[in-house]
């Protein structure tokens, strides 16, 4: 149950959800023009797709920061 919470507390960071965000902005921004161009241009858009599109981005960037924090404070606690 702690590590839940631990995790959470560090996902909901400001710095880490502001970070998550550049991040997902930028990647599925990509990903968006690579996958949806011609939709884009015909403007028929599927918005389930598009949210899902920079949605993934954010919570693997967040997800892997989170890890990256849990791991360097329990290898600087066994010390």
């Amino acid at each position: 149950m702690s590590s839940s919470k631990s995790f959470l507390a560090y996902a909901f960071q400001r710095q880490l959800v502001l970070r998550s965000a550049k991040i997902a902005l930028v990647v599925g921004t990509v990903l968006t023009l690579i996958n949806q161009y011609d939709a884009l241009l015909a403007k028929r858009v599927d918005v389930l797709k598009l949210a899902l599109t920079y949605l993934v981005p954010y919570c693997v960037s967040t997800y892997s920061a989170v890890m990256n924090s849990i791991d360097r404070k329990g290898a600087g606690g066994g010390q």
